[in-house]
């Protein structure tokens, strides 16, 4: 389940290195050689991660990334800044500015691709292929299968991804718009009260096992998934 990654680097051959390494993996790739260009592209579709060269035309990469941390809309996308810098210090001021990961040049794509799907792994675990399992609950994204003691549970594509966010992201309170801009993409515009026919829909798929009641409705607020059964 592999998501949208935002390469921005004004280096064309190192820009293609990465962009084919990282669609053999299975990501999609939006490409960028400055930040103009890369403020275009966020504004289109929120990618699900940014790799930034620090060093870019007339904007550095790290002031792209405080800029992305300020911005409501971008604050929580994972950003790995990429350096020909390799000092202690360099490394303290990218983390300090925003960065989730520091990648120093020269980089091997095997060593990029693993710090990807690690930072991935802990920012979005929702666009990874790991198993997850709460109260015998289990759903593997690779299979797209749900099953509670090997009986499987049909749900529908989005039921599927909507299950496997609340499952990744356990007993936290999101609201109608924000399970809006996580499931459906942010640039899909559709009526709040559509997350809640969804909800129904799911709660009746996980009705038989018992495990509807894992979705709790925080009123006023929105949902939250519980890590176990009450």
């Amino acid at each position: 389940m592999s998501g949208a990654i935002l390469v921005v680097e004004d280096e064309a051959a190192v820009q293609e290195l990465i962009s084919v390494n990282l669609q053999h993996a299975g990501y999609r790739v939006l490409r960028a050689g400055n930040v103009s260009e890369a403020e275009t592209l966020v504004n289109e579709e929120r990618p699900d991660l940014v790799l930034l060269d620090w060093v870019l035309p007339k904007i550095p990469g790290a002031t792209f990334a405080r800029q992305l941390r300020g911005d409501h809309r971008t604050k929580d996308i994972p950003i790995i800044l990429i350096s020909g810098r390799a000092s202690e210090q360099d490394k303290v001021a990218a983390l300090e500015g925003g960065a989730d990961d520091y990648v120093t040049k020269p980089f091997s794509p095997r060593e990029l691709l693993a710090r990807v799907k690690a930072v991935m792994r802990r920012c979005s675990p929702q666009l990874t292929d790991d198993v997850v399992s709460v109260a015998g609950l289990r759903l593997d994204p690779a299979a797209h299968r749900v099953t509670v003691g090997g009986n499987e549970i049909d749900l529908w594509a989005l039921e599927f991804r909507m299950l496997h966010f609340f499952m990744t992201h356990p007993d936290r309170v999101f609201s109608r718009a924000k399970l809006l801009d996580e499931i459906w993409g942010d640039h899909v515009f559709v009526e709040e009260r559509t997350v809640d026919v969804h909800i129904r829909r799911l709660r009746e798929a996980l009705a038989p096992s018992g495990h509807s009641a894992l979705i709790e409705t925080v009123r006023g607020t929105g949902y939250r998934f519980r890590r176990g059964l009450p």
